[in-house]
């Protein structure tokens, strides 16, 4: 059998969102030739999201690059510790939080974040009869918070298109840290996300030693500026090639 060497990247999306996505990333992968997975991210908490993905990755053959955005970040960040087989980091508008840190606390201290004040929260059957919070965006005020740089109608179609994220997986403390290894870590920091926050992206990303690209758009520039997130990505597979 051929070994294989060429990693392959795996895209983890983030809250309020799915594979999807990736799509114009993963479509400018495929065109490149570059072996790409864009997978599914639970989105019902830290450890069970990452326990998840983590499976995911040492199913796949040979170097894997994980790639995170948003809450996907926080994913890869703790999934990671849990593979054998991941050769570097890429964080897109990102968490990237440390061991023992909270993201509702993380978005707490951002300037730039208005998440908090347009979140609705809504109730989901976790089995037995019993139920848990789960968050979604205020689709009135999608566009404002997550996607400014996409056009109306794209916007209003993915705000009324959300997967919600259990409310605990803000509150759920974060595990080791991928990135305080010895893995090279890049990141793609969104000059006006007022998501996560462009301030603690930024942050985070310096914190981890990451090689820090900053791109003019919101939270979601792997849909809005996809070549130069691709670019991010195809500059870290050519460091580990």
């Amino acid at each position: 059998m051929t070994e294989v060497t060429t990693p392959t990247v795996v895209l983890v999306h983030g809250a309020f969102a799915d594979a999807g996505s990736w799509a114009a990333v993963t479509e400018r992968l495929v065109a490149a030739g570059v072996p790409v997975r864009a997978i599914a991210n639970p989105l019902r908490g830290v450890a069970v999201d990452a326990a998840y993905v983590a499976g995911v990755i040492n199913q796949i053959p040979g170097p894997v690059l994980a790639v995170g955005h948003s809450y996907g970040g926080a994913i890869i960040t703790n999934a990671v510790p849990q593979t054998t087989n991941v050769v570097g980091l890429v964080y897109v508008a990102a968490f990237a939080p440390d061991e023992g840190e909270a993201l509702a606390d993380i978005v707490a201290g951002s300037k730039d974040s208005v998440l908090t004040s347009a979140v609705q929260p809504s109730q989901y059957p976790t089995g037995g009869g019993e139920s848990a919070t789960e968050l979604i965006i205020d689709p009135a005020r999608f566009r404002a918070v997550f996607t400014a740089d996409l056009p109306q109608l794209q916007s209003d179609v993915l705000g009324l298109s959300q997967r919600p994220i259990a409310a605990a997986a803000f509150e759920e403390k974060n595990g080791p840290a991928a990135w305080r290894s010895d893995l090279p870590v890049w990141a793609a920091v969104g000059t006006a996300d007022l998501a996560a926050g462009s301030d603690v992206v930024r942050t985070m990303a310096q914190r981890a030693g990451a090689d820090i690209t900053e791109i003019e758009g919101s939270h979601v520039i792997m849909i809005s500026q996809p070549d130069a997130v691709t670019r991010v990505i195809r500059g870290a597979l050519a460091s580990l090639i």
